[in-house]
């Protein structure tokens, strides 16, 4: 049977000019309340790999 695909949570904190990415975690919790520490220009991205297909 596959493994089911895990969701990983980027954190990212807007630096004039680009993004930065300031976390990357599997906890959604941990990137939540990373990103209420750090205030403003934050954005927190949520990526779903999809199953590989046979």
């Amino acid at each position: 049977m596959p493994d089911k695909p895990v969701t990983t949570y980027v954190v990212s904190v807007f630096e004039k000019p680009h993004w930065r990415t300031m976390l990357t975690t599997k906890d959604k919790d941990k990137a939540l309340a990373m990103a209420k520490e750090i205030g403003d220009k934050v954005r927190v991205e949520t990526i779903t790999p999809k199953p590989k297909r046979r």
